[in-house]
């Protein structure tokens, strides 16, 4: 299985804040941004490396769910199966509402299986979950654990190509399974 939150532009070049790198951005700012053909470029290479009936957890904001990631699917054989509500418990920016969740799209390769393939069934489809901010991008530890423990088994191989905080790599480390990943040395001294 593979969780991946891509670090994209989409809502920053929309909303053109004109803070960008400034007081609470600083950080977001200071990452390596994805166009969307990088995105497209890993999005099938973990096509290409996942098992049949395996998952991707994608990761994407408002902005990211509203205008679609359909593009980003296009020539693989991942379809939509379910979606989680993260409410960060946090007050975020925006013009008219204030962001406070993300969202987590649930894709599975084909064929599709349910039963077989997730074990748990106490995993809400709203994740309320507050975390420590050691990065930007910091996800839900407890989610990101029940979700490796429903769909994986003790040895089986969980990728994060855009670990961040590595947060599934601290996971994969209390539930044994074996973790891959993309570096980035930067986030490593921090985590």
């Amino acid at each position: 299985m593979c969780f991946f939150d891509p670090q994209y532009r989409g809502v920053l070049d929309k909303l053109k804040y004109g803070n960008e790198g400034k007081k609470r951005g600083r950080a977001r700012a200071q990452l390596e941004q994805m166009n969307e053909e990088t995105i497209i470029t890993f999005i099938k290479e973990i096509n290409r490396i996942l098992k049949p009936s395996k998952y991707l957890f994608l990761w994407v904001d408002k902005f990211h769910l509203v205008e679609g990631v359909k593009p980003w699917l296009i020539n693989t054989s991942f379809k939509l199966v379910d979606m989680i509500t993260w409410d960060k418990q946090k007050i975020g920016m925006g013009y008219r509402t204030r962001r406070k969740s993300e969202y987590l799209l649930i894709l599975q390769k084909e064929p599709i299986k349910a039963k077989a393939t997730w074990s748990l069934h106490d995993i809400t489809d709203v994740w309320s979950e507050k975390v420590d901010k050691t990065h930007p991008h910091q996800k839900p530890l407890e989610l990101q654990k029940k979700l490796i423990l429903a769909t994986t088994k003790e040895g089986d191989l969980v990728c994060d190509p855009a670990s961040g905080s590595f947060s599934i790599l601290k996971v994969c480390e209390l539930t044994r399974r074996k973790f891959i990943f993309a570096l980035s040395f930067k986030w490593i001294k921090q985590s």
